[in-house]
């Protein structure tokens, strides 16, 4: 996914850089394209990459410590500790993790679209998260 929005990022990029390029400043007699337009369509250019490329952050990470959940907008870092369930509906878009306080955390790394792989990395959660509360009752022993 991360190379996909890469590369479409790039060709959107290129593509309003040409354009701004190409905008001769003229007059046609009902629109004026001036030096200001092209600067805008190359602002604008980076500003769709850049949203495209957004699209390509989310990841998730777990080990024997926690979880790493990085989404679009913001990150969380938990200890497994802090997660009651790692959850992945069938009605859902994306797993999510559930927290000990009741809140939930999206992680939109893992979607119903990647198929047998989201099952996978749901699959691998779960275990880690079982992982944990076992060493958990074992060091209270």
């Amino acid at each position: 996914m991360r190379l996909v929005c890469a590369v479409v990022a790039a060709v959107i990029l290129v593509v309003m850089v040409v354009v701004g390029l190409l905008l001769k400043s003229s007059s046609t007699g009902v629109v004026s394209f001036g030096t200001s337009d092209q600067v805008a369509m190359v602002g604008l250019g980076v500003l769709l990459a850049a949203g495209v490329l957004l699209l390509g952050r989310p990841r998730v990470d777990g080990d024997a410590e926690g979880v790493r959940v990085r989404n679009v907008l913001g990150s969380h870092a938990l200890p497994w500790a802090a997660v009651r369930s790692v959850r992945f509906d069938r009605s859902s878009a994306w797993a999510s993790l559930l927290l000990v306080t009741g809140e939930e955390v999206a992680v939109l790394a893992v979607q119903a679209a990647d198929g047998e792989r989201a099952v996978a990395a749901v699959d691998g959660l779960r275990a880690l998260l079982a992982a944990s509360r076992a060493g958990a009752g074992q060091r209270r022993e």
